[in-house]
């Protein structure tokens, strides 16, 4: 039996992490800009809505701030302590992330709620606050578009999550714009339905953003479609008889590997091990996503392969 192992998988990618940095300083600019708007002009025009906005949007600031912890935790290297990197920190995020963008969807709803609750008692707002939340609407938008053209570049989950905490944002200053036009054209009931619908659209991207995190922390296996083309790259190295145990699993955007192949049982250790880290450089190089592979090495004639292909139909099973 043998085992081959490649570089430590805490590599840390530098232009990600510079990335990763970036779009959230400058999500960071954007929403302090935004707050402080929010706020003289919500007073100055008796907007409350806006005023409540901008409390959002000072959440989304605490996010970002978050976030940058969580990418400049995920980006040190390997320890003793965590051998195979810091990259859970960035999974983590994504829940704590999807779970806020929950909170922040059940809020709307109660606060829909209670406008319909009280339409008549609604005060008059003045149009600077329509211009206020057009203004947001558009600087939250684009700040989704940008974060998230980077974020699914870099395949980071985390930055995914915060660019949707963006949007979210944005279809609540959507909100407000309908409620102070509904306002303004006696409308007064615009606002409240547009909340209920936002927040709807709100809660099912944070639960599944949440859901995705978890699966990720239960070490749930990658699509069977990806697994199937993992095993293919492995069985098309020359030397390489069989495979089972194939197992997967996910850490942040990348992708840990590890795999029982089979090799004629006459060659000698030396050969088994060149096959095995053919094997992997393979699926390195064909899986860009791939971090590392583990394989470990059975002779053709292993008895003890029957009992294992008995215990999973096709001898292959993702990692538990």
């Amino acid at each position: 039996m043998a085992e081959t192992l490649s570089s430590p998988p805490g590599h840390v990618d530098p232009e990600r992490f510079r990335a990763g940095q970036r779009i959230t300083w400058v999500s960071v600019a954007v929403n302090v800009v935004l707050t402080a708007m929010q706020v003289v002009v919500g007073f100055v025009a008796n907007s409350m809505a806006l005023v409540a906005d901008a409390m959002h949007t000072l959440s989304d600031i605490i996010a970002d701030l978050f976030v940058l912890w969580a990418n400049r935790k995920g980006a040190e290297v390997a320890d003793d302590e965590h051998p195979y990197g810091h990259g859970r920190y960035e999974t983590a995020a994504s829940l704590v992330l999807g779970l806020l963008l929950t909170i922040t969807g059940v809020g709307i709803l109660v606060s829909a709620a209670g406008r319909l609750q009280d339409i008549g008692n609604l005060p008059p707002v003045g149009v600077a606050a329509m211009w206020a939340a057009i203004i947001t609407l558009i600087g939250k938008e684009g700040l989704f578009r940008y974060m998230l053209r980077v974020a699914e570049r870099l395949r980071s989950p985390m930055l995914i999550a915060n660019a949707w905490h963006a949007r979210a944002d944005a279809l609540s200053s959507l909100v407000v714009a309908a409620g102070v036009g509904g306002a303004l054209l006696g409308f007064t009931f615009a606002d409240a339905v547009a909340a209920i619908v936002v927040g709807g659209m709100i809660i099912k991207a944070g639960l599944g953003f949440a859901w995705e995190a978890m699966r990720e922390l239960i070490d749930t296996g990658l699509p069977a479609a990806e697994v199937a083309a993992i095993r293919q790259t492995l069985s098309a190295t020359p030397g390489v008889v069989d495979l089972h145990e194939l197992r997967t699993r996910r850490m942040a955007h990348r992708v840990f590997v590890d795999v029982h192949v089979q090799v004629d049982g006459d060659i000698t250790v030396r050969e088994g091990h060149e096959i095995g880290e053919e094997a992997r450089r393979r699926v390195l190089a064909t899986h860009p996503e791939v971090l590392d592979v583990l394989i470990h090495l059975d002779p053709e004639n292993d008895s003890n392969l029957n009992l294992e292909h008995n215990n999973g139909a096709d001898g292959s099973r993702n990692a538990p």
